[in-house]
């Protein structure tokens, strides 16, 4: 029986541990208020701590860069991290927004998508060499029935020039989802792989009604983005929205039982996405 796609799993645990996705930021300013010095040792305590209390969630979401700021050691982090995650039950999401072109982009998805330490469940990528260049990615991505958040439509203020921007009469974050929901019917059958990601707190998004894959919504809670607005974004199917949460539950931490807490409230808050 083969292997089941990323969207299926993924469709499973949002279902059964609710549609949220909780992100892992060790931005300095967090390890300062939790206690812990901007140090490797620093950074492993921090997302221990994360990891224990978000053993209970159906994805989370390392944001590399914060790994990546220590080299080595910081990777060193991650790939434990990530292990520990998946070993808990829990989808990973590397936040990586890689965007390259061939045998750049080939090495990346071998990193992200392949068999390397660093490969998660689902990585993120930057289509903005044109989605075409992102075919090694989705094609590694594929073969090891991974998948792919490809951002469309982001919340900072200088995405628009570029997202916003209408060639063929349509904006380039639509070309974008339309070129991911082409893939995901191409896959066919199961549930898409192929995600996008759309700013939670955007008034204009993409017609979002033929994706067949997952919306990863970022900037709930503290950026302003509100868990109760979220139905129906985009005419987006019923149980694809997957809100994302990071400060707004990390300010809770260090205690593992108050930061699981912080996260349950905004599962219940969004759980009426499932669908």
């Amino acid at each position: 029986m083969a292997a089941r796609g990323f969207g299926t799993r993924l469709a499973e645990a949002t279902a059964t541990r609710g549609p949220l996705c909780l992100g892992i930021d060790p931005h300095p300013e967090l390890l300062s208020a939790w206690g812990l010095a901007s140090t490797p040792e620093g950074l492993a305590a921090f997302s221990e701590i994360c990891v224990a209390a978000f053993a209970g969630f159906a994805v989370v979401k390392p944001q590399v860069a914060f790994f990546e700021a220590y080299g080595s050691a910081g990777y060193a982090v991650l790939e434990r991290t990530i292990a520990a995650l998946r070993e808990a039950g829990v989808l990973v999401l590397a936040d990586a927004k890689r965007g390259d072109i061939g045998s750049t982009m080939a090495a990346y998805a071998a990193a992200w998508a392949g068999e390397s330490p660093l490969a998660a469940d689902a990585v993120t990528a930057s289509p903005y060499l044109g989605f075409g260049s992102l075919a090694p990615l989705l094609d590694t991505a594929a073969a090891h029935r991974r998948g792919v958040f490809v951002l469309a439509a982001t919340s900072n203020p200088e995405g628009a020039s570029v997202q916003r921007a209408v060639s063929d009469g349509r904006s380039v974050a639509q070309s974008i989802v339309d070129a991911a929901a082409a893939a995901n019917g191409a896959a066919g059958g199961e549930p898409g792989s192929i995600g996008v990601v759309v700013g939670a707190t955007l008034r204009d998004v993409p017609d979002l009604s033929a994706l067949g894959g997952p919306v990863l919504v970022p900037g709930i809670g503290a950026q302003g983005g509100r868990p109760e607005q979220l139905a129906g974004l985009g005419g987006a199917a019923s149980g694809t929205l997957l809100p994302a949460v990071s400060r707004e539950v990390l300010r809770a931490g260090p205690d593992v039982d108050a930061l699981r807490a912080a996260g349950e409230r905004l599962r219940d808050a969004v759980a009426y996405l499932a669908g």
